[in-house]
């Protein structure tokens, strides 16, 4: 300021002066602010005017102009009084003289358009044009390319002014983006130039119009009236709406010109906290504090009285094993048949006969054709069982007396507390069957028939039972392509596969899913079956590694950028908008219109998805292999779009097929980072390989064109739908093949999985009982399942026994886009009714009540979220409506009830799936750890709390290789509070609640490090998490058992005794899915969502090596070659 008043004036003092105040001035958070107030900023700008030829002086002054424009209040006061057109006095087409001061002025102008008021002043002047003119003239003559970084300040200041709608109009018209899309794709051949292609992306992504859906309503395609309203949120301004109203899309544009002088009042940028403070995390201590409110009286509550015959029951009619009270022994005495694997080189004397004996009980399929289902006693009936039972035990005493190396019975029986058994992949062959076999893949009966009953079903709509019509999906008439003579010879062959003794039944029958699929009630009333759901899916005996992204140099011939795959997709959405008579644009499938006329051309695709769980409202073809994809919302909502399940037909072999899903909601997905959509094929399941497999490339997610509404965006207007796109190639003519988001579990799946285990458990062993919690919304039930072990006897002590054992309370699929989370039921189910003597101790350590799917109509009818209330159903728990929420409301009554008798369950879990992290954790409730987020950390220290919450996630991370204790939280949300984890913590008082999440994707750590998560897995995780409740069970009570100690020995440190949380623990943000470290903002616009990067939960606990500690406890597989 003295300077400038010498006269005259010391230009060698200023020329240093603001050289060094544009050194020292991003180092001061209040510089801006400071020069304001000194009336700085009028001195330099003065200096420029004046002195526009003297490049010596400009070059310093124009720098610090840069810096003071880092406060937006300084960049408003300066474009006031003109600085906008004195830098494009400055600026100009291409000149070999000056660079230096043009690469200033053109960073100080982009700064300066950041401001909207000063980019609004640059449109009303006529200045987007004149950058793409100057942009053009560079760009043709700077053959050498050394000055790239010019180039780059002029793509800048177009990024800064088209961040307002007046900007992205002026650039349209002035016929930008055919300029930018041009010039980028000259620069692809330079590697140098990569940033200016990558800049001229971000711009026409962020200029490309805006676009509506091409549906006549974001609501569902299908309706269901509910039988009562809600009277506020979402469900009841959807039924406010009048019909007239267009809900596809907005009038208006982005809100983003709404009070553009508003920053001339704001200081944000010098008063902004940068220490980030969680809003959404609970800060009252009385809110966290556990208080046990009954809801409902006890009157209210005896309803459920008749759930709970376990309590009153008194056995007397029962034919239980013993009949004198004897304390169990688990060496010497074995409970109900047990079959002992035989070894190869073992088959002879009693274990061959043993061996033929099942193999005569073995179910078989009612077309009388054999297979190599598994035959096990849980297949069967129970009066086999009962009169096989002693002859069995003798058979089995008389071979321990004979042969001492039986292979399965006579090791160490510490190995049967974590081997869990999944029917799946043989892990041996039987002697006798190995010579000649190509290939087994062990695969379930009804497949194999399946192979037989082709021809019968070869035809479009074969109706196959009486009654109400379900037809199986068409199977092209061509028949089934039959492979070479190396692989149809082992189609015969599997008719004399392996005899592999398991330890639970095979639980598919696609004659039994065909009876249910009848009673199944759907709003849309389907009659198709799904040929994946129908035949069953066996995991596939390779590993499914996670995809590798394209990063940094990989060359494209439509783009290279740090994420090759998307500017790929994008660079060819553009092409559309450039070359609009290349796009076909024909509708080939359409739930909204019926009568659409279906293309009869051989090369186009044929779509459907009028099956259970199917999802697919629109296909558009786009170009001769490239096609639209529009998902529906769910019933009674107008979004939730993410969770697919197709069918493709009509495909020719070797072509890339290109699929665009364009009305997808998150923000971002595992498609990012390696997960790949899953595929089934019809002619491979025909050919012994019925199994989904991850397939498709060139996968990526990324923000469109396309507008959601501010009626389907929560009221924010300018928001965009995301597109997951993936390219595939057929391996089959005239396939039906089918895609998923995940692996498909539906409704009647669930209903013949219980069915079968019903039908073929032990009853003198296991106590199971199967009731109907109650009827959903369209009159489909929804099941309980009651699971433990038969009492001893039927003497009082047995009984006591039997009644006082702890309750655990498991529940599942409350989402139904969460397929992940029903596998893992599965893997729970089937563990807890087996053979195994490490289930058998359970279930005698614990009464199971699990609900194993709380959404079954939002299953059957393909939502993503919620039930036909239209709301998530996860967060109704607080307060439940009978007549909206049915399912929620009685599950919340079965544990009000508990607590009522005081009979309150050790562990609550809810069992989810997680479509933006990795590896599978939990989520539990803590006082202490939530109150240590707080500003208030003394108040945490004040805090006493039982940290038994952390162990049984910490018994999982040592025996489950899928589990990661470092993504766990035990933070409890505001915006969690009417979840079932908090619920069941804070007013039901389960100190053990918690949600089970499993990923979508696969696991960055442990044993599966690097691979994509399968069915195998994750029903090996729900067994696993069977076995970390016995290894609780221990913990708490380790006096309870007369068990042998080495049955159950394992470090008595594995749980610390005290916990301090060094760093933070995930903070969960909506849809339970908390951000992490891997997401990137894929936006066009980078302050157009700011998210605030959240760290991931360090924990004070490392992932453990439990490969080395349990090596010879997991899983057997064979890998075929």
């Amino acid at each position: 300021m003295n300077a400038s008043k010498e006269s005259p004036l010391n230009e060698e003092l200023m020329v240093q002066i603001h050289s060094i105040l544009a050194k020292i001035g991003p180092k001061d958070k209040k510089f801006g602010v400071k020069a304001r107030i000194n009336g700085a900023l009028n001195i330099t700008l003065n200096l420029v005017k004046q002195n526009l030829q003297n490049h010596r002086l400009v070059l310093p002054c124009l720098q610090l102009l840069r810096v003071y424009s880092a406060n937006s209040v300084n960049s408003v006061s300066l474009g006031k009084n003109g600085v906008v057109e004195l830098m494009f006095k400055i600026i100009g087409p291409f000149s070999k003289k000056n660079s230096g001061l043009m690469k200033v002025a053109l960073d100080t102008l982009a700064a300066l358009l950041k401001s909207k008021t000063n980019a609004r002043r640059a449109v009303d002047r006529g200045y987007v044009q004149v950058l793409l003119t100057i942009y053009v003239d560079w760009h043709r003559h700077d053959n050498r390319h050394r000055n790239m970084l010019i180039r780059k300040g002029i793509l800048q200041s177009l990024k800064s002014v088209t961040n307002i709608k007046l900007g992205r109009k002026a650039f349209i018209d002035a016929n930008g983006m055919k300029i930018l899309y041009n010039t980028s794709q000259e620069c692809l051949a330079v590697r140098t130039l990569d940033p200016l292609v990558n800049t001229s992306s971000l711009i026409m992504r962020k200029c490309f119009p805006k676009n509506r859906l091409p549906l006549p309503t974001i609501k569902s395609s299908f309706h269901f009236q509910l039988p009562v309203i809600p009277v506020t949120g979402p469900v009841a301004q959807l039924y406010s709406l009048p019909p007239e109203v267009d809900d596809v899309v907005d009038e208006s544009d982005d809100n983003d010109d709404i009070d553009l002088e508003a920053e001339n009042e704001t200081e944000n940028e010098d008063d902004l906290d940068q220490n980030f403070k969680n809003d959404d995390i609970e800060t009252d201590i009385n809110k966290l504090k556990p208080q046990q409110e009954p809801g409902r009286t006890i009157e209210e509550l005896k309803m459920y009285e008749h759930l709970f015959p376990e309590l009153v029951d008194d056995f007397q009619d029962y034919d239980l094993i013993s009949k004198e009270p004897k304390p169990f022994v688990f060496e010497g005495k074995v409970r109900g048949p047990i079959v002992v694997p035989t070894a190869g080189e073992e088959a002879s004397g009693n274990s061959g006969n043993l061996r033929k004996g099942v193999v005569m009980k073995a179910n078989v399929s009612p077309k009388g054709e054999e297979g190599d289902k598994k035959p096990t006693f849980m297949d069967l009936g129970k009066e086999d069982v009962k009169d096989n039972d002693r002859t069995l035990q003798q058979q089995l005493g008389d071979q321990n007396r004979t042969t001492s190396s039986v292979h399965g019975f006579n090791n160490d029986i510490v190995k049967a507390l974590d081997r869990i058994t999944l029917q799946n992949i043989p892990s041996q062959t039987a002697p006798g069957f190995t010579a000649g076999m190509k290939k087994d893949y062990s695969l379930p009966l009804t497949v194999l028939t399946c192979t037989k009953a082709c021809p019968h079903m070869a035809a479009c709509g074969n109706v196959l039972f009486e009654g109400r019509a379900v037809q199986l999906g068409k199977l092209c008439c061509t028949g089934v392509e039959t492979e070479d003579d190396e692989d149809s010879e082992s189609a015969s062959s599997v008719e004399q596969a392996s005899v592999e003794i398991s330890d639970g039944p095979t639980l598919h029958d696609s004659d039994l899913y065909i009876e249910i699929v009848k009673n199944t009630k759907s709003v849309p009333e389907y009659s198709e079956v799904a040929y994946p759901d129908y035949f069953g899916h066996v995991p596939p005996p390779f590993k499914e590694p996670i995809l590798e992204r394209p990063y940094g140099v990989q060359r494209h011939p439509l783009g290279v950028l740090e994420h090759i795959p998307h500017r790929t997709k994008i660079a060819q959405d553009i092409e559309r908008l450039i070359h609009q008579s290349d796009i076909i644009d024909r509708i080939v499938y359409d739930l909204d219109n019926p009568s659409y006329a279906i293309p009869e051309e051989g090369d186009i695709l044929k779509f459907n998805s009028k099956f259970e769980s199917g999802n697919l409202r629109k296909v558009i073809q786009i170009r001769k292999n490239e096609y639209d994809l529009i998902l529906n919302s769910d019933i009674n909502s107008n979004h939730y779009h993410q969770w697919f399940y197709f069918e493709v037909s009509g495909m020719r072999p070797g072509v890339a097929y290109r699929f665009n899903i364009i009305n997808c909601e998150k923000s971002n997905s595992q498609f990012n980072y390696g997960m790949q959509p899953l595929m089934y094929s019809v002619q491979e399941a025909l050919n012994a390989r019925p199994w989904w497999i991850r397939v498709g490339t060139d996968i990526c997610y990324y923000k469109n064109h396309f507008s959601r509404s501010s009626v389907a965006a929560g009221g924010q207007k300018g928001k965009s739908y995301y597109t997951i796109t993936f390219t595939v190639s057929f391996p089959h003519k005239d396939d039906v093949c089918y895609f998923a988001y995940h692996y498909p579990y539906t409704y009647s799946t669930l209903q013949m999985h219980l069915q079968k285990l019903e039908s073929a458990y032990n009853p003198q062993q296991i106590y199971f009982r199967k009731d109907v919690l109650c009827e959903t919304l369209s009159g489909n039930s929804c099941p309980l399942v009651t699971i433990t072990a038969m009492p001893e006897s039927n003497y009082y002590e047995h009984i006591c026994q039997f009644r006082n054992r702890p309750y655990v309370f498991l529940s599942a699929r409350v989402h139904p886009g969460e397929t992940n989370a029903s596998w893992v039921m599965k893997g729970t189910l089937e563990y807890l009714m087996s053979n195994n003597p490490t289930a058998q101790s359970l279930r005698e350590s614990y009464i199971f009540k699990i609900v194993p799917m709380l959404n079954p109509d939002g299953v059957i009818n393909g939502n993503h979220r919620c039930s036909l209330s239209g709301e998530d159903l996860n967060r109704q728990w607080q307060s439940p409506n009978p007549d909206l929420h049915p399912t929620i409301y009685h599950a919340k009554g079965l544990l009000q009830y508990l607590a009522a008798v005081k009979r309150l369950p050790l562990v609550y879990c809810d069992y989810h799936g997680h479509s933006r992290k990795k590896n599978v954790f939990m989520y539990g409730c803590s006082i202490k750890e939530t109150v240590w987020h707080t500003s208030d950390n003394a108040t945490s220290c004040d805090v006493v709390e039982d940290v038994g919450y952390r162990t049984l996630p910490k018994i999982l991370s040592h025996i489950a290789p899928a589990f990661c204790m470092s993504s766990c939280s035990f933070v409890v949300e505001k915006s969690k509070e009417s979840t079932a984890r908090v619920v069941v913590w804070r007013e039901i008082g389960v100190q053990r609640s918690y949600t089970m999440e499993s990923t979508l994707c696969g696991c960055d750590q442990g044993k599966y490090k690097g691979l994509q998560i399968g069915t195998r897995e994750l029903e090996e995780m729900g067994a696993k998490f069977c076995v970390g409740l016995l290894r609780l069970k221990r913990l708490t009570s380790p006096l309870e058992y007369n068990l042998p100690s080495s049955l159950l020995d394992f470090e008595n440190d594995l749980i610390e005794s005290s916990c301090k949380v060094t760093s933070p623990t995930t903070y969960v943000l909506d849809e339970d899915e908390p951000r992490f470290l891997e997401e990137v903002d894929y936006s066009a616009e980078s302050n157009d969502e700011l998210d605030i990067e959240l760290a991931e939960n360090a924990g004070d606990y490392e992932p453990s090596a439990q490969e080395e500690v349990l090596s010879d406890t997991e899983l057997s597989r064979t890998y075929l070659p």
